[in-house]
């Protein structure tokens, strides 16, 4: 069968202590206030592609999509920088929607194609309340492809659905609803029991002879009773990341999944299961070409690399439940189409410019050379990767952000060309020049009911 050729995730920098959320131990991951869903998706994307057979489909998972009618899909395409050709598909409305998304994704590669898909969360909850406290923001992104160069083939599956009323959110309602708990899990419990049984037995094991199982669902109670209910030993049932992370929706699943391959063993069973309007489930054996795939960051690495210190207010101004005063400056113009359109490869993907008379960087990408002067004898120069120094910058108490100051600054390449931009996930005490720096896809502003994404850089991490 197909399989999983590569895979990638991603978790913000920035946490909040469940205690300053209303109590809990513990912490949150927190998307900064200029990321969403899309941005988180990219990052998760870009560790996945590196090594990646062609890609010609492309599904993104989430609940939290930036707009109610517009394909968050082609943001991520084009930020990534895939051909025109790829086919694009949003999958949302449900948590359930990530598992769902990765398993349509064997499906087409089973058909002969090769597919990303992303699967990214936001997760806002009401003030004070258990979604608030318990959810987390975080991305991963899978590359499915044919089962000869897969790191782990999907051997069983299988998937249950049913009209159960457990969580729901209109379109006018800011926060989602839940039943009592008592009820989803009475509701949900028995069918993700019976996906992870026909799945396991679809590959021909038994509960034992799994090695790791990640249980996920949009109600506690039943995800933790689910290890009971297969007679699961302790240690087959894989960390939740509850106290580092939190649930990421649509992502978790896929985040758990990820964590599980950055140890896994050839040889080794994980089965995952999502419980949610129904369930589905996966069992998925590991091959001998892990150790060669594996991404950049791995998810401990993520959870380490952070900085704890937000406050709730703070949080709560960037996703925009607390009312605020804005910057006393004019609001940021409305992005218009047409520019963007015609610098879609800059704006989205970062592709610069290199002269081939005289091989200098152009930043950003221009007809005419900076510095022999030739005209339109350029090639594209992809810059999403490369890494930069900081050569100068300055604290903007007064410009238009949600964290002020901002902090612009010049930057050098190390394989040519100088960009200014805004830096973020920094300490503005702390910048330096020399600072080593990466480049990061992020959401900059609203306007008119456009959001403008561009990138920014952070820190190495």
């Amino acid at each position: 069968m197909a399989g999983i050729v590569r895979y990638g995730t991603y978790i913000p920098h920035s946490r909040i202590t469940r205690a300053a959320l209303g109590g809990g131990r513990g912490e949150r991951a927190v998307a900064g206030y200029d990321e969403d869903s899309i941005s988180l998706a990219v990052e998760a994307a870009r560790e996945a592609l590196p090594g990646a057979p062609p890609i010609d489909t492309l599904l993104f998972a989430t609940t939290s999509l930036p707009y109610a009618e517009k394909l968050g899909a082609a943001t991520v395409h084009a930020a990534c920088n895939l051909p025109a050709s790829v086919s694009c598909l949003d999958v949302a409305g449900s948590t359930r929607s990530g598992l769902s998304a990765l398993l349509a994704g064997v499906d087409l590669a089973a058909g002969g194609r090769t597919a990303l898909v992303c699967t990214s969360d936001v997760v806002i909850g009401a003030p004070e309340g258990p979604r608030e406290r318990a959810g987390g923001d975080a991305a991963a992104a899978f590359v499915l492809g044919e089962d000869g160069p897969s790191i782990a083939r999907l051997i069983g599956r299988a998937s249950v659905s049913k009209e159960v009323l457990d969580v729901w959110r209109t379109p006018e309602m800011p926060f989602a609803r839940q039943w009592e708990e008592r009820f989803g899990a009475n509701a949900l419990l028995p069918l993700m029991r019976q996906a992870a049984t026909e799945a396991i037995q679809a590959a021909g094991l038994q509960p034992a002879d799994v090695t790791s199982v990640i249980a996920d669902g949009s109600n506690a109670r039943a995800v933790k009773a689910l290890g009971r209910g297969l007679r699961l030993k302790p240690e087959q049932l894989a960390d939740d990341l509850a106290a580092s992370v939190g649930r990421a929706g649509a992502a978790h699943a896929g985040l758990l999944l990820a964590r599980a391959l950055d140890g896994a063993a050839p040889g080794d069973r994980i089965a995952v299961v999502v419980g949610a309007d129904g369930a589905d489930a996966a069992v998925f054996e590991v091959t001998e070409r892990i150790a060669e795939a594996r991404p950049r960051h791995s998810v401990d690495a993520w959870i380490e690399s952070k900085r704890s210190d937000l406050d709730d207010n703070t949080y709560r101004k960037w996703r925009g439940v607390l009312p605020f005063e804005p910057p006393r400056r004019p609001d940021p113009d409305r992005p218009a189409a047409p520019p963007m359109r015609r610098g879609e490869h800059w704006k989205y993907a970062f592709v610069g410019s290199r002269c081939t008379a005289c091989e200098t960087a152009n930043l950003p990408p221009q007809r005419v050379c900076v510095a022999c002067g030739a005209v339109d004898q350029m090639k594209e120069e992809p810059y999403a990767d490369a890494t930069c120094r900081v050569v100068t910058y300055t604290l903007d108490r007064l410009a238009y952000t949600l964290q002020p100051p901002a902090v612009p600054a010049v930057l050098d390449f190390d394989k040519g060309g100088r960009f200014q931009c805004e830096l973020t996930d920094v300490d503005p005490d702390a910048v330096a020049i020399g600072d080593e720096m990466e480049m990061s896809f992020r959401y900059l502003y609203t306007a008119d009911g456009i959001h403008n994404y561009f990138w920014k850089a952070r820190p190495r991490r």
